[in-house]
């Protein structure tokens, strides 16, 4: 699967115009993001990146010029970076610490994850990821169906098996997703996450799942709720993020209209996250 990567410069740059522009771009078909000190990096399958809508958006920003460049990005130079620098252990409330394998000296965590994210982008460094772990580590999972959707390095899924989950079902669109949450579940000695590659598609529609995860950006979620309802039996709860608070009412509206009821919301520096049940 070919990328590119597209080197975008804000000037002058500001954090929320940085977040404004990724959400954007998340809307667009880019799937990852890496902050930079005028910009970002961001990534986009080849077949998907679309120039005439990129330029759209960027002159959407009357108060800040943003220009981009666009080159291929070769797999080999994924790996090597994280390979070669790895990224800095995330600790969480000494709940859950998530590191890769070049760093050993973490503090001590009730949940352990170990990760070596290769292409696929979800370490938790993101507010939409902190508010779903910390949500899932207050949550009863123990012997539950689970369905991580769009699991990127399979960390919310690994979570969820060390929490006493029955079964995770992952899955993703992107190949190396894939195969980085089967090597993540590998290094933390978990046997019982299932993934495939696809979307919403190849969810069952059986009714036969107690929760489903979902950190997807809004327009996916919108258009894939149907189906995730379908996933879940009555009473089985939905877990939302990857959005902005001022996203989040849409969301709750189109959940009612497919039965379920609002348990929690909750936002992190504009993100949002929300709990849902179905009745």
């Amino acid at each position: 699967m070919k990328y590119f990567e597209v080197k975008f410069t804000i000037t002058p740059f500001d954090e929320i115009t940085s977040d404004v522009l990724t959400a954007l771009l998340g809307d667009a078909g880019f799937e990852a993001f890496v902050p930079e000190e005028d910009g970002m990096l961001a990534y986009v399958q080849q077949k998907d990146y679309d120039d005439d809508e990129t330029r759209r958006i960027v002159s959407g920003f009357e108060d800040h010029d943003i220009s981009y460049t666009v080159s291929e990005a070769p797999d080999e130079d994924w790996n090597q970076t994280w390979e070669e620098e790895g990224f800095e252990p995330i600790v969480m409330d000494d709940l859950v610490c998530i590191h890769d394998t070049r760093h050993t000296d973490v503090p001590s965590c009730t949940y352990d994850i170990v990760i070596n994210p290769r292409m696929a982008f979800g370490t938790g460094t993101h507010p939409t990821t902190r508010q779903i772990l910390r949500q899932l580590c207050i949550m009863s999972l123990e012997s539950k169906r689970i369905i991580d959707a769009g699991c990127g390095t399979g960390v919310l899924g690994l979570l969820c098996s060390m929490r006493g989950a029955r079964e995770v079902f992952s899955y993703d669109i992107d190949e190396w997703s894939v195969e980085n949450t089967r090597v993540n579940a590998e290094l933390n000695h978990i046997y019982n996450i299932k993934v495939q590659e696809g979307d919403a598609a190849v969810l069952p529609q059986n009714g036969t799942y107690d929760l489903l995860i979902a950190n997807i950006n809004r327009n996916i979620l919108l258009a894939d709720m149907p189906r995730f309802a379908k996933a879940l039996h009555q009473g089985g709860q939905l877990l939302l993020s990857g959005f902005y608070e001022k996203d989040a009412m849409s969301l709750i509206e189109k959940g009612r209209l497919l039965g379920f009821e609002l348990e929690r919301q909750n936002s992190e520096d504009g993100w949002a996250m929300l709990l849902l049940r179905l009745v």
